[in-house]
């Protein structure tokens, strides 16, 4: 009877598609609300932070605390991950996508009523870190789990690459909203108000975004697959220990296929923001225009790319971003060198489309290499430690390379580096572009 039952259930969840947009809808608006919230602390770290909380430090060193702060965030991510990730695989994906959404978007309302240094001192940018460490924690759980509905819905293997780079659109829209908010702000408003007031609209804003994501996501039904797993008692009884003991290979695949893209983002945009106007000395506007075109870029490429991903393979897109990104590394400073505002976009433009083809494919590549039974976990868990190295630490090493040679070649080599480790870390994962979900990652395990 046991076993009947079982397989009744198990068919019941097979039985039950979900709609597609109403999955991808649910897990794209989502996740856009976390990267919107997440790229607006980036802008306000590279515009505002350094005077409003950071201003007893000198002008280079309230930069560098500001990112720091900014890099909090990624170090708290794989413990996202780890947490997240345990629940997603245990008790299932919604619950995750639930949780985070809520958590992120209390912590960037918060920061949009934070005192500054002038009001109370040390205090403002203690709770600044805090706060933004639940924005982190929140970040490194809500990307697999988004990812890994999407996925999900295609156990057959047409057409994950273009799911998963719905997921990956999140990102770009985010960027797009945040730095739009910002640009429209800094229009509106003189910079006396922008400094005193205006910089908080962005955050105060988003409380609305989470009232639309929350609703979505409370009307999307668990992952079948995870329902049948549930349902045959498939579960791990701890993700986290079980793919760091049989999933090492798949860790570093997917740490090796994330940290570039990574990198080339941050310093195809937040960098941007910082070296245009201090180091140029062209308005910000400038930096803020191209950091816009280059999310319309990403927009426009990742579906195709995902698209690519269906049709010739996750390797072969993920090489193709990877070494066009480390040589456009030299090509996107000699433009922006050039001091023409049309020049400085259209290096941004091309270089956030070779970011799409670095970026597109992870959603499934990553979700791709790990088991049902520890998807959430390995796909965060790869996805956020490279973050660490990533994101984390590229505005930091970008600023101090800079200001220790005095040249951007230095920043240039850095990132053509890490894109060329992408082409590597293709070059030596099978392809998977085609197999069945249920098939892959089970060879780890046994």
């Amino acid at each position: 009877m046991q076993a009947v039952s079982v397989d009744a259930t198990a068919r019941a969840a097979q039985d039950r598609p979900q709609s597609v947009a109403r999955v991808a809808g649910a897990s794209v608006a989502g996740t856009t609300l976390e990267f919107y919230d997440h790229f607006i602390y980036g802008s306000a770290a590279a515009l505002v932070f350094p005077k409003l909380f950071f201003p007893q430090s000198d002008p280079l060193t309230a930069t560098l605390l500001s990112f720091a702060s900014y890099g909090v965030a990624f170090v708290a991510r794989p413990l996202g991950a780890a947490i997240f990730g345990h629940f997603g695989d245990k008790f299932g994906r919604k619950s995750v996508l639930i949780v985070t959404l809520l958590m992120m978007g209390l912590a960037t309302f918060g920061i949009g009523l934070l005192p500054t240094y002038g009001s109370v001192g040390m205090l403002a940018p203690l709770l600044l870190v805090l706060l933004r460490v639940i924005q982190g924690l929140a970040l490194g759980g809500e990307w697999g789990g988004a990812a890994i509905m999407v996925n999900e819905l295609d156990p057959e293997g047409r057409r994950r690459g273009l799911l998963g780079s719905l997921v990956q659109l999140a990102a770009p829209i985010g960027l797009l909203l945040a730095n739009g908010v910002f640009a429209l702000v800094t229009w509106m408003v003189s910079e006396e108000a922008f400094l005193s007031w205006g910089w908080r609209v962005p955050f105060l804003l988003s409380a609305l975004l989470v009232g639309v994501g929350m609703y979505i996501r409370a009307n999307v039904r668990e992952s079948a697959v995870f329902e049948k797993a549930e349902a045959q008692h498939a579960e791990a009884r701890a993700p986290i220990a079980e793919v760091l003991r049989h999933y090492k290979k798949q860790l570093l695949i997917a740490f090796g296929a994330r940290l570039g893209g990574d990198i080339a983002f941050y310093v195809f945009t937040l960098f941007l923001l910082y070296y245009v106007p201090t180091k140029l000395g062209l308005p910000k506007s400038i930096a803020l225009n191209a950091v816009l075109l280059g999310a319309v870029a990403q927009i426009l490429f990742i579906p195709v790319a995902g698209l690519l991903a269906d049709r010739i393979g996750r390797r072969p897109v993920l090489m193709i971003g990877g070494i066009g990104g480390a040589l456009w590394a030299f090509g996107f400073f000699a433009l922006v060198h050039t001091l023409s505002p049309a020049l400085i976009m259209l290096a941004s433009f091309i270089g956030m489309v070779l970011v799409s083809f670095m970026f597109s494919p992870l959603a499934s590549f990553l979700p791709e290499l790990f088991a049902t039974k520890v998807r959430v976990t390995g796909a965060s868990l790869g996805f956020q430690f490279a973050g660490v190295f990533g994101g984390a630490l590229a505005p930091l090493i970008a600023v101090g390379l800079l200001d220790r040679f005095g040249s951007s070649t230095p920043v240039a080599i850095y990132l053509a580096v890490v894109c060329v480790l992408i082409a590597v870390a293709a070059g030596v994962a099978r392809e998977t572009a085609r197999a069945r979900l249920s098939d892959l990652g089970n060879e780890a395990a046994r």
